[in-house]
């Protein structure tokens, strides 16, 4: 059963907007903490090509850590599993995405997973390009072809505040470039993963890559096959292990689909063979997971039977 009614979306979005209060628009990245906590919206996007929507879906917002998964998927493509888990783990972790501490217990400072902010910018150390430059336009270019849309760009603002502020991870990246799990210059590296952070898209384009992972990289709109079958299986193994940070176990149990969150509110999910699911919600939780969209994403799997499991 699938939710086909934008009336009946609205309602499922209203009733998730009255717990609004009880989360916080991020404040440790300034551009971002403007945003109003109240404000919810969704797109459901299916292999047929409809899609329904709740909110204003056009309202742009920026990936954050959801492009960490686009990032695994670009790197898996270029190089091939065995490459990029040389050099990235596996496995999930119960501390926060940001947490340091694994990397000084585990074997020779390799995070643990790419969904953490460690893994992440290992991953993004790999990406194809002379120079900072060419390597965010390829990821721009990846993101274009999921989306089915030309006009993808990073919001320049957000890729600077982060820049600027992003002394933690300047730490893990020198930290595992102590121990060879990184090359090249870590400010380039840094320049890359704030700008690839700071991609902006709306709610309807986010769900339209989240369909792109739920058909196993076939893009239904081109016919496409964007991401190889086995990749975007990896990609959507760790979306449910490692999507909602350490969230994740909880989640599955509660909602039970593929999902990557972001600190700017944004949730991708991808409901196998089913629909994409893009969501915007600023107000986060104390793990750093939209709020709302949570309650939402609840919502929408008690009445719509969404679980994997």
């Amino acid at each position: 059963m699938a939710c086909r009614s934008e009336e009946e979306l609205q309602s499922l979005v209203d009733d998730a907007k009255k717990v609004y209060f009880e989360g916080k628009v991020a404040n440790y990245i300034p551009a971002l903490q403007r945003e109003s906590p109240d404000y919810l919206s969704c797109a459901i996007a299916y292999p047929d090509g409809n899609c329904i929507s709740a909110g204003d879906i056009k309202k742009q917002f920026t990936l954050q850590s959801i492009s960490k998964i686009i990032t695994l998927a670009l790197v898996l493509i270029d190089f091939g599993p065995e490459h990029v888990f040389h050099r990235v783990g596996m496995e999930p972790t119960g501390d926060p995405f940001n947490s340091i501490i694994k990397l000084e217990t585990s074997s020779k400072a390799k995070p643990l997973n790419p969904m953490i902010n460690a893994g992440a910018l290992a991953v993004t150390s790999m990406i194809k390009g002379r120079n900072a430059g060419e390597k965010v336009e390829y990821i721009i270019d990846f993101v274009k072809k999921l989306t089915n849309e030309s006009d993808i760009d990073y919001c320049e603002e957000v890729a600077i505040s982060e820049f600027t502020t992003s002394f933690l991870n300047r730490s893990l990246c020198y930290y595992m470039k102590g121990d060879g799990v990184i090359h090249g210059n870590v400010e380039e590296i840094m320049e890359v993963y704030t700008k690839q952070c700071a991609i902006r898209m709306n709610c309807l384009q986010l769900a339209r890559v989240g369909l792109i992972f739920s058909m196993d990289g076939v893009s239904p709109y081109t016919g496409e096959q964007i991401i190889p079958k086995d990749i975007a299986r990896i990609c959507k193994t760790f979306m449910v292990t490692c999507g909602m940070y350490n969230a994740s176990g909880e989640f599955a149990i509660k909602i039970g689909i593929p999902a990557k969150s972001g600190v700017s509110g944004g949730i991708m999910g991808s409901v196998p063979d089913r629909m994409g699911i893009g969501i915007f919600g600023p107000a986060l939780n104390e793990v750093g997971n939209s709020h709302t969209g949570m309650k939402l994403l609840e919502l929408l799997q008690k009445k719509f039977d969404l679980s994997m499991f």
